[in-house]
Protein backbone atom coordinates (compact mmCIF):
# COMPACT_ATOMS: atom_id res chain seq x y z
CA UNK A 1 0.00 0.00 0.00
CA UNK A 2 1.10 3.51 -0.85
CA UNK A 3 2.20 5.56 1.83
CA UNK A 4 -0.95 7.80 2.99
CA UNK A 5 1.38 10.82 3.19
CA UNK A 6 5.19 11.81 3.15
CA UNK A 7 4.88 11.11 7.00
CA UNK A 8 4.55 7.59 6.70
CA UNK A 9 7.10 7.35 3.52
CA UNK A 10 9.34 4.35 4.58
CA UNK A 11 12.57 4.47 2.57
CA UNK A 12 15.67 2.09 2.49
CA UNK A 13 18.97 2.37 1.14
CA UNK A 14 21.36 -0.08 0.35
CA UNK A 15 25.09 0.49 0.97
CA UNK A 16 28.65 -1.62 0.28
CA UNK A 17 32.04 -0.47 1.12
CA UNK A 18 33.36 1.24 -1.14
CA UNK A 19 37.38 1.95 -2.37
CA UNK A 20 39.27 5.41 -3.10
CA UNK A 21 40.61 5.59 -6.49
CA UNK A 22 43.72 6.25 -5.98
CA UNK A 23 44.65 4.74 -2.87
CA UNK A 24 42.55 1.73 -3.10
CA UNK A 25 42.03 2.23 0.96
CA UNK A 26 38.11 1.29 2.10
CA UNK A 27 36.03 4.06 2.45
CA UNK A 28 31.74 4.58 2.11
CA UNK A 29 31.02 4.66 -1.73
CA UNK A 30 30.55 8.06 -3.00
CA UNK A 31 26.58 6.76 -4.52
CA UNK A 32 25.52 4.92 -1.67
CA UNK A 33 26.43 7.53 0.30
CA UNK A 34 24.72 10.19 -1.58
CA UNK A 35 21.85 7.25 -1.63
CA UNK A 36 21.72 7.89 2.18
CA UNK A 37 21.69 11.80 2.51
CA UNK A 38 18.65 11.24 -0.22
CA UNK A 39 16.83 8.61 2.08
CA UNK A 40 17.37 11.22 5.34
CA UNK A 41 15.91 14.02 3.58
CA UNK A 42 12.86 12.07 1.99
CA UNK A 43 11.65 10.36 5.41
CA UNK A 44 14.81 10.68 8.21
CA UNK A 45 12.01 9.19 10.65
CA UNK A 46 11.59 6.42 7.89
CA UNK A 47 14.98 5.56 7.48
CA UNK A 48 16.06 2.07 7.26
CA UNK A 49 19.92 1.53 6.04
CA UNK A 50 21.10 -2.11 4.82
CA UNK A 51 24.23 -3.70 4.14
CA UNK A 52 24.59 -7.28 3.10
CA UNK A 53 28.15 -8.34 4.22
CA UNK A 54 30.56 -8.63 7.18
CA UNK A 55 28.86 -7.27 9.81
CA UNK A 56 32.50 -6.03 11.57
CA UNK A 57 33.68 -3.93 8.31
CA UNK A 58 34.31 -0.53 10.36
CA UNK A 59 33.66 1.56 7.01
CA UNK A 60 30.28 1.05 7.48
CA UNK A 61 30.47 3.57 10.64
CA UNK A 62 31.32 6.14 8.39
CA UNK A 63 27.41 5.63 7.01
CA UNK A 64 26.30 5.30 10.52
CA UNK A 65 27.77 9.05 11.56
CA UNK A 66 25.55 10.60 8.71
CA UNK A 67 23.23 10.90 11.49
CA UNK A 68 21.90 7.11 11.74
CA UNK A 69 21.05 5.38 15.25
CA UNK A 70 21.05 2.29 13.86
CA UNK A 71 22.47 -0.30 10.38
CA UNK A 72 20.90 -3.31 9.59
CA UNK A 73 23.86 -6.10 8.22
CA UNK A 74 22.92 -8.95 6.64
CA UNK A 75 25.71 -11.17 7.24
CA UNK A 76 27.24 -12.36 4.47
CA UNK A 77 30.70 -14.20 3.62
CA UNK A 78 32.40 -12.59 0.80
CA UNK A 79 31.89 -15.57 -1.86
CA UNK A 80 28.36 -14.98 -1.34
CA UNK A 81 25.54 -13.68 -3.97
CA UNK A 82 23.66 -10.64 -1.91
CA UNK A 83 21.08 -10.35 -4.50
CA UNK A 84 19.27 -13.23 -2.79
CA UNK A 85 19.51 -11.97 1.00
CA UNK A 86 18.42 -8.50 -0.03
CA UNK A 87 15.35 -9.57 -1.69
CA UNK A 88 14.28 -12.03 0.62
CA UNK A 89 14.44 -9.38 3.57
CA UNK A 90 12.82 -6.72 1.61
CA UNK A 91 10.26 -8.84 -0.20
CA UNK A 92 8.72 -9.43 3.91
CA UNK A 93 7.97 -5.85 4.34
CA UNK A 94 8.85 -3.89 1.15
CA UNK A 95 9.77 -0.53 2.11
CA UNK A 96 8.20 2.31 -0.60
CA UNK A 97 11.44 4.09 -2.13
CA UNK A 98 14.57 1.45 -1.87
CA UNK A 99 17.71 3.66 -3.01
CA UNK A 100 21.15 2.06 -4.04
CA UNK A 101 23.93 3.52 -5.85
CA UNK A 102 24.36 3.27 -9.61
CA UNK A 103 27.43 0.76 -8.71
CA UNK A 104 29.59 -0.48 -6.30
CA UNK A 105 33.34 0.84 -6.26
CA UNK A 106 34.54 -2.91 -5.47
CA UNK A 107 33.81 -6.24 -6.37
CA UNK A 108 32.16 -6.91 -9.19
CA UNK A 109 30.96 -3.24 -9.75
CA UNK A 110 28.99 -4.37 -12.83
CA UNK A 111 25.68 -2.15 -11.86
CA UNK A 112 23.17 -4.35 -11.64
CA UNK A 113 22.21 -4.69 -8.21
CA UNK A 114 19.23 -2.03 -9.23
CA UNK A 115 17.76 -4.44 -11.90
CA UNK A 116 18.30 -7.85 -10.38
CA UNK A 117 16.28 -6.71 -7.42
CA UNK A 118 13.64 -5.17 -9.80
CA UNK A 119 13.28 -8.45 -11.22
CA UNK A 120 13.26 -10.50 -7.49
CA UNK A 121 10.97 -8.19 -5.86
CA UNK A 122 8.63 -7.07 -9.02
CA UNK A 123 8.99 -3.81 -8.95
CA UNK A 124 9.60 -0.51 -11.57
CA UNK A 125 13.65 0.65 -11.56
CA UNK A 126 14.37 3.95 -12.03
CA UNK A 127 18.02 4.60 -13.03
CA UNK A 128 20.73 7.62 -12.40
CA UNK A 129 18.30 10.14 -10.52
CA UNK A 130 19.32 13.21 -8.96
CA UNK A 131 16.17 14.04 -7.02
CA UNK A 132 13.14 13.20 -5.69
CA UNK A 133 10.87 16.75 -6.30
CA UNK A 134 7.88 15.28 -4.80
CA UNK A 135 5.49 12.57 -3.89
CA UNK A 136 1.49 12.77 -4.07
CA UNK A 137 -1.12 10.08 -4.62
CA UNK A 138 1.54 7.10 -4.56
CA UNK A 139 3.57 8.90 -7.10
CA UNK A 140 7.22 10.34 -6.78
CA UNK A 141 8.05 12.57 -9.60
CA UNK A 142 11.53 11.85 -9.87
CA UNK A 143 14.49 13.97 -11.83
CA UNK A 144 16.97 11.73 -13.98
CA UNK A 145 20.49 12.73 -14.21
CA UNK A 146 21.45 12.53 -18.50
CA UNK A 147 24.52 13.71 -20.32
CA UNK A 148 26.04 17.23 -20.20
CA UNK A 149 23.84 18.39 -17.51
CA UNK A 150 20.40 17.59 -18.42
CA UNK A 151 17.98 16.46 -16.47
CA UNK A 152 14.62 14.67 -17.85
CA UNK A 153 11.45 14.38 -15.18
CA UNK A 154 9.57 10.99 -14.85
CA UNK A 155 6.77 10.29 -12.67
CA UNK A 156 7.04 6.51 -11.31
CA UNK A 157 3.97 4.84 -8.86
CA UNK A 158 5.50 3.83 -5.33
CA UNK A 159 6.94 1.13 -4.23
CA UNK A 160 10.09 1.31 -6.67
CA UNK A 161 13.83 1.46 -6.59
CA UNK A 162 16.09 3.97 -7.88
CA UNK A 163 19.91 4.00 -8.62
CA UNK A 164 21.79 7.60 -7.19
CA UNK A 165 23.28 9.66 -9.47
CA UNK A 166 26.85 11.31 -9.14
CA UNK A 167 24.53 14.47 -10.16
CA UNK A 168 22.76 13.96 -6.65
CA UNK A 169 23.69 16.04 -3.69
CA UNK A 170 26.85 15.12 -2.06
CA UNK A 171 26.50 12.72 1.16
CA UNK A 172 27.25 15.35 4.69
CA UNK A 173 30.62 14.64 6.34
CA UNK A 174 30.54 11.79 9.02
CA UNK A 175 30.68 12.65 12.52
CA UNK A 176 33.37 10.36 14.74
CA UNK A 177 31.09 10.74 18.08
CA UNK A 178 27.43 9.54 16.16
CA UNK A 179 29.01 6.69 14.36
CA UNK A 180 30.64 5.49 17.30
CA UNK A 181 26.89 5.15 19.56
CA UNK A 182 25.28 4.06 16.71
CA UNK A 183 23.82 0.09 16.96
CA UNK A 184 25.05 -2.40 14.25
CA UNK A 185 22.25 -4.85 14.00
CA UNK A 186 23.37 -8.18 12.53
CA UNK A 187 21.06 -10.44 11.08
CA UNK A 188 22.53 -13.96 10.14
CA UNK A 189 19.22 -15.76 9.23
CA UNK A 190 19.49 -14.44 5.71
CA UNK A 191 19.80 -16.54 3.09
CA UNK A 192 23.25 -17.04 1.67
CA UNK A 193 24.07 -18.48 -1.99
CA UNK A 194 27.87 -18.65 -2.87
CA UNK A 195 28.10 -16.67 -6.33
CA UNK A 196 29.46 -19.60 -8.40
CA UNK A 197 30.45 -17.28 -11.30
CA UNK A 198 32.11 -15.21 -9.95
CA UNK A 199 34.29 -17.97 -8.34
CA UNK A 200 35.52 -18.73 -11.28
CA UNK A 201 36.92 -15.35 -12.23
CA UNK A 202 40.12 -13.95 -12.43
CA UNK A 203 40.84 -10.96 -11.34
CA UNK A 204 43.83 -7.97 -12.32
CA UNK A 205 44.17 -4.49 -12.20
CA UNK A 206 42.45 -2.14 -14.67
CA UNK A 207 44.97 -0.96 -18.00
CA UNK A 208 44.49 2.57 -18.11
CA UNK A 209 42.60 3.19 -21.84
CA UNK A 210 44.33 4.76 -24.90
CA UNK A 211 43.44 8.43 -24.91
CA UNK A 212 41.50 9.48 -28.51
CA UNK A 213 42.79 12.13 -30.49
CA UNK A 214 40.35 14.96 -30.88
CA UNK A 215 37.44 14.80 -33.36
CA UNK A 216 35.47 18.13 -34.91
CA UNK A 217 31.61 17.41 -33.59
CA UNK A 218 29.14 19.31 -36.07
CA UNK A 219 25.35 18.84 -36.32
CA UNK A 220 25.06 19.82 -39.66
CA UNK A 221 26.17 19.53 -42.96
CA UNK A 222 27.18 22.96 -43.59
CA UNK A 223 29.19 22.21 -40.39
CA UNK A 224 31.35 19.32 -41.39
CA UNK A 225 31.95 20.69 -44.65
CA UNK A 226 33.51 23.89 -42.97
CA UNK A 227 35.18 21.71 -40.66
CA UNK A 228 36.53 19.19 -43.87
CA UNK A 229 37.67 22.34 -45.66
CA UNK A 230 39.06 24.37 -42.94
CA UNK A 231 42.47 25.37 -42.71
CA UNK A 232 44.27 23.53 -39.24
CA UNK A 233 45.54 25.62 -36.81
CA UNK A 234 47.32 23.21 -34.76
CA UNK A 235 50.15 25.05 -33.21
CA UNK A 236 53.27 22.99 -33.06
CA UNK A 237 52.83 21.51 -36.08
CA UNK A 238 55.97 20.72 -38.64
CA UNK A 239 55.37 19.95 -42.31
CA UNK A 240 57.15 17.18 -43.73
CA UNK A 241 57.93 17.34 -47.51
CA UNK A 242 61.53 16.47 -47.98
CA UNK A 243 62.03 13.56 -45.39
CA UNK A 244 62.24 9.94 -46.24
CA UNK A 245 59.19 7.93 -45.34
CA UNK A 246 60.78 5.98 -42.53
CA UNK A 247 61.31 9.77 -40.99
CA UNK A 248 57.60 10.62 -41.51
CA UNK A 249 56.47 7.47 -40.10
CA UNK A 250 58.66 7.79 -37.19
CA UNK A 251 56.92 11.43 -36.78
CA UNK A 252 53.90 9.69 -36.91
CA UNK A 253 54.54 6.90 -34.61
CA UNK A 254 55.90 9.78 -31.58
CA UNK A 255 52.99 11.84 -32.21
CA UNK A 256 50.97 8.89 -31.21
CA UNK A 257 52.98 7.85 -28.35
CA UNK A 258 52.73 11.65 -27.36
CA UNK A 259 48.89 11.81 -27.51
CA UNK A 260 48.76 8.74 -25.44
CA UNK A 261 47.17 6.60 -27.99
CA UNK A 262 50.03 4.37 -28.39
CA UNK A 263 51.89 2.99 -24.84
Amino acid sequence: MPPKSVADLRVAALISVGKHPSSGRARRADQDARAVEMGLGLAPGGLEVIHAGNPNETVLRDYAGMGLNKLKVIEQSADADVVPALSEYLSDDCPDIVLTGVRAESGESSGMMAYLLGEKLGLPVVTRIAEIRAITDGQAEVLQALPRGQRRAVRVALPFIASVDSAAAPARQSAYGPAMRAELEADSRGIEIKDEVRAGWEENPARKRPKRLKVVKAKTAADRFKAATAKATGDGGTVMRDETPAEKAKAIFDLLVEEGVLR
